[in-house]
């Protein structure tokens, strides 16, 4: 009889330490988060894949929405944000991160700064609180900028069908260059009018480019060079998507300013 006492005692125990549930992180953005398809070798990784090490799974659990390729609009008008909007419960977090295709010129994807960006950003802060939910924005993370000369980008996701060889040749200097503008400003000026909280990913990861040069920031890339990588025979160079190491040194630098922004999830939090 004292054997089962103690057992029951145990498992009351061990109920009580469970938590009522898990705080799920929800993310929404770009490539630059995204999950990759992994089953070509590609060692390419969004930040947001490697979100969840840093912190612990018995209470945060992150679920990743970001895709390559969306803006806000698209996002939207794809009906990914309904989805995200359907799972969302009260104390969940959001965080809403773009402005890499926002900028882009095509219809299906564009968006302005101060206008249709910031309506759309403020529908996600407006509608993820309607579910009892807690949105955090963040601007866009960096591209490795170090040219001297304007590079034209018409499209990001074009980089992976290319090969080192198909690198734009240019000259770099030692300072990195800001390739976003009022993409980069509208979502603070979202999260200021909306009392929304707010992480300045693009302060964050300009810093970390320019920390590590014209060199050591090629580390964090998808820049290899021919031979470098099974998956990439001819090679790439890539400066706006992350590999595995880059994944997860951006994401621990988040994960420190989120919890920087919300102390509660510090409980949760683990530092490496």
């Amino acid at each position: 009889m004292r054997k089962v006492f103690m057992a029951l005692l145990v498992l009351v125990t061990l109920t009580s330490l469970k938590p009522d549930r898990l705080t799920t992180i929800f993310v929404i953005g770009d490539s630059t988060a995204a999950k990759k398809d992994l089953s070509t070798g590609s060692p390419e990784r969004g930040w947001a894949m490697a979100l969840q090490e840093y912190f612990d799974s018995t209470y945060i659990r992150v679920d990743n929405h970001a895709v390559n390729g969306r803006s806000s609009k698209s996002f939207i008008d794809e009906g990914r944000w309904d989805k995200v909007l359907s799972l969302i419960r009260p104390g969940d977090y959001v965080i809403i991160q773009f402005g890499h295709n926002d900028e882009k010129a095509q219809p299906a994807r564009h968006t302005d700064p101060g206008s249709t960006f910031d309506y759309n950003l403020a529908r996600f802060v407006r509608e993820t609180r309607e579910k009892g939910g807690i949105p955090v924005i963040m601007n866009p993370v960096v591209r490795r900028n170090f040219a001297t000369k304007t590079v034209k980008n018409d499209d990001d996701e074009a980089l992976r069908n290319t090969t080192f060889a198909d690198g734009a040749k240019v000259t770099e200097g030692d300072s990195l260059i800001d390739t976003h503008k009022l993409y980069a400003v509208a979502p603070r000026d979202v999260a200021m009018r909306m009392n929304a909280h707010f992480v300045d990913a693009n302060r964050i990861t300009h810093d970390l480019e320019q920390s590590l040069g014209v060199e050591g920031s090629k580390k964090l890339h998808m820049w290899y060079k021919p031979g470098e990588h099974p998956a990439l025979p001819q090679g790439r160079q890539d400066n706006t998507h992350y590999n595995i190491y880059g994944a997860h040194v951006v994401a621990g630098l988040l994960s420190d300013a989120l919890v920087k922004e919300i102390p509660v999830l510090g409980k949760y939090h683990i530092k490496k």
